[in-house]
């Protein structure tokens, strides 16, 4: 029987291999007696799970050797206040804002940084383009500069990550790729520090994953809880505290699930972005291509995986919201802070799924157009 097909923007879907493998080993992992949530964090059969979450994650992102990885707790929006604690100085910070996540990591960024700089913003096009990066004009020593990778509400994101050198800053780029991490390659020559919820691409809620340049690591501010420090964490290879154990494990799963992936002679992360790729052009298309829906996003910078659209006549919203839970459709309804409708397409999300998306949108069209 065919699962429904979940667009949820996150917690999201989850690959069915990843969900039968961790019910299979609920009870019983490898022998051990004991169920991943069962076990010591310090023990032998937990650090193996993680050890290897941890490598097989630098080599699906290809982390070079000078960046450390964490796993770490409180989601992308407490990392809006650990990165500013780990990396500000207390001087001066840079962002750009694209859209509902950067307008709050900014705000959050104010209460530890001596000063936040917005030097560019999408929000007279009501985030529906990106800024031009050769318009920014970053803040002489600034401490980082802030971008959100993929803007998961609006629905945008950037193509290429931008080259601070070419702007004259040497100041690190912070990414938060929440929504992106493990859809596509990283240029990780043009990053300082990449972090990410788990609960789009990788897991479960409750993981967060850090990704930090060394040298970035050691200046936490005075006020930074010890559990938060980078630096610390990095030093007890993310078991300074209790860490999310199960949403590793099953992180780990995630992660082995992709290396398996293969499109043609891509694999790994390069087969998922050709897979994107084609999954987003598909829906884009037959939106464009539709009197009766919208997209209201830039083409250059629409988003490979949150797709938000409208019709045209919204009070026909309920009914189409209703036709797709009845199609086996499931959480189409867009954010409340934008309405219309929001399709994400994780790696998680089959073609199958976009197609039967795309089939019932045609079908409603036809309906009620």
């Amino acid at each position: 029987m065919q699962r429904p097909y979940n667009f949820s923007a996150g917690p999201a879907a989850i690959p069915v291999e990843v969900l039968e493998q961790a019910a299979a080993e609920m009870l019983d992992w490898h022998g051990s007696g004991m169920g991943v949530m069962e076990m010591s964090h310090r023990g032998k059969e937990f650090v193996s799970i993680c050890e290897q979450a941890e490598a097989d994650l630098r080599e699906l992102l290809a982390v070079p050797a000078e960046f450390r990885i964490l796993f770490m707790q409180g989601g992308g929006l407490a990392e809006n206040a650990i990165v500013p604690l780990n990396l500000s100085r207390a001087a001066t910070v840079d962002f750009v804002v694209t859209g509902s996540w950067s307008q709050k990591s900014q705000k959050e960024a104010r209460k530890y940084a001596a000063e936040v700089n917005v030097i560019a913003s999408g929000e007279d096009s009501g985030f529906t383009t990106l800024p031009d990066p050769a318009r920014w004009q970053p803040s002489r020593g600034a401490s980082y500069l802030h971008i959100c990778s993929n803007e998961t509400i609006h629905g945008i994101e950037f193509h290429e990550l931008p080259d601070l050198r070419a702007l004259g800053s040497d100041a690190p780029l912070v990414i938060d790729f929440s929504s992106q991490v493990a859809s596509r390659p990283v240029d990780w020559s043009r990053v300082g520090l990449a972090f990410g919820g788990a609960q789009k691409n990788i897991g479960p809620a409750g993981l967060t994953i850090v990704v930090v340049r060394e040298d970035l690591l050691g200046h936490a501010l005075a006020a930074c809880p010890s559990a938060f420090d980078y630096r610390i964490v990095a030093d007890h290879h993310s078991m300074y505290n209790t860490p999310p154990t199960w949403g590793i494990y099953v992180a780990g799963l995630t992660f082995q699930w992709l290396k398996r992936q293969r499109e043609g002679a891509a694999s790994g992360v390069a087969a998922m972005e050709l897979r994107n790729k084609a999954k987003a052009q598909l829906l884009y298309d037959t939106i464009d291509r539709s009197q009766f829906y919208v997209n209201k996003v830039a083409p250059h910078c629409r988003s490979r995986m949150n797709i938000p659209f409208f019709l045209q006549d919204e009070t026909r919203n309920d009914a189409f919201l209703a036709g797709a839970r009845a199609r086996g459709l499931l959480q189409l309804k867009g954010h409340k802070s934008v309405g219309g409708m929001r399709a994400s397409l994780y790696n998680a999300m089959p073609l199958a799924g976009v197609q039967a998306l795309v089939e019932y949108m045609k079908a409603f069209e036809q309906k009620h157009a």
